[in-house]
């Protein structure tokens, strides 16, 4: 028993070294984008040293300490970043409540259906959903213009659940199938009807399910640039097209430093989400991995 531990032991410490350099290496950009969106451009892009960045010598210079606001009052002042952040709630919680409500019944639907074009409708939708994103807006262009409806939200939307469909519908397929249909079965043998069985035998059981998809689908919509950036017009940007934005192709000093803020700004929320639901993700990710 010694010996076997004595083994382990290198491999242990192996382990945890490569755990901790790619911990390192993961987190670093994010800290350093933090730590830059309090400096000034001077010291963040500095080619002169890279201990500028770390000391702030111009921040210090320029506004009297060696951290400063002005990227964020910049971008959520100057620039309206407000706007857009709220314009990403809106699309993101749409396209999420949509894409899981028909996601939910779609893949339920698939997954007890004896058929056998059951899964060339699975094939179909996993084609569409391979297509570049670029390809599918491009057709819906012309009918937008024609309706008068290009540039606002909900033409967004309607792009970005067309898109997040036939992903929602795989994925919940798949933790559909990992429950028994013997649940379903009892639950209609004690009187429930097919929609009463899927909404209070089922669905409690599926909730590590749902909750992974949808956070996959909000993070499709909210990472989005190619569909709102050609959907939408200035006044209904969402954060990452007004991120972009802010570069432009003609730079100004500053500038570059609310993209910075604004990048912080949009990804912290990410990181919360994402750190609250991490037990209900792997919870799901490994329900929708085994089938009963």
């Amino acid at each position: 028993m010694d010996s076997k531990l004595g083994q382990s032991k290198p491999l242990m410490i192996a382990t945890g070294v490569v755990l901790v350099l790619w911990l390192i290496a993961a987190a670093f950009p994010f800290f350093w984008t933090v730590w830059g969106s309090f400096k000034v451009q001077a010291d963040f892009f500095s080619r002169a040293s890279f201990w500028d960045a770390i000391f702030g010598p111009a921040t210090t210079r320029q506004t009297g300490g060696a951290f400063t606001l002005d990227g964020y009052q910049g971008a959520w002042v100057e620039r309206e970043f407000y706007r857009a952040a709220w314009n990403t709630v809106i699309v993101t919680v749409c396209v999420t409540s949509i894409s899981l409500i028909f996601g939910t019944l779609g893949g339920y639907a698939l997954s007890r259906s004896a058929r056998k074009y059951t899964m060339w409708i699975l094939m179909a939708a996993l084609v569409f959903r391979a297509m570049p994103h670029i390809t599918l807006v491009s057709g819906y262009l012309l009918p937008f213009f024609e309706l008068n409806i290009w540039g606002y939200l909900p033409t967004a939307i309607i792009v970005l659940v067309a898109i997040n469909q036939p992903f929602t519908i795989w994925m919940l397929h798949s933790f559909f199938q990992s429950i028994p249909k013997d649940l379903d079965e009892s639950a209609m043998v004690d009187g429930c009807t097919r929609f009463q069985a899927f909404r209070w035998a089922i669905m409690p059981v599926m909730w590590p399910g749902v909750i992974t998809t949808g956070l996959f689908s909000f993070l499709l919509a909210y990472n989005d640039f190619a569909v709102t950036a050609m959907l939408l017009n200035q006044d209904n940007q969402t954060s990452v097209p007004k991120i972009n934005s802010f570069l432009g192709t003609v730079q100004t000093e500053g500038t570059i430093m609310y993209a910075v803020a604004a990048v912080v700004s949009a990804t912290v929320p990410l990181f919360i989400l994402v750190m609250f639901f991490q037990r209900q993700i792997v919870s799901g990710l490994t329900a929708g991995a085994v089938k009963g």
